[in-house]
């Protein structure tokens, strides 16, 4: 796992998401950046609420982290990934 891919996990968890879910909810910001790379934060927001995402609200310095994260990896590769791909590639510390 990649330096950023950690602080990004850190970053989830000391906001409260639970270390299980991390992977699945990584998984909808990349792919709803992937449907229009000009979103703002805002209209992300709403599409992972739209998803199921009510209880957890995406903040700006977390966006960026996870962008830098999906860049990293290229973010055109991530493009209809399976879940388990996610599952593999963003485990929390405690889940490693």
């Amino acid at each position: 796992m990649s330096q950023l891919t950690q602080i990004l996990m850190e970053q989830l968890e000391n906001k409260g998401m639970e270390p299980a879910i991390i992977h699945g909810f990584v998984r909808d910001p990349a792919n709803t950046i992937l449907v229009n790379l000009h979103m703002t934060l805002l209209q992300i927001n709403k599409r992972l609420h739209l998803l199921g995402w009510d209880d957890f609200k995406l903040d700006y310095h977390t966006l960026q982290l996870a962008i830098a994260c999906f860049e990293a990896e290229g973010l055109k590769g991530l493009e209809h990934r399976p879940a388990i791909w996610f599952e593999d590639n963003f485990k929390t510390h405690k889940g490693e």
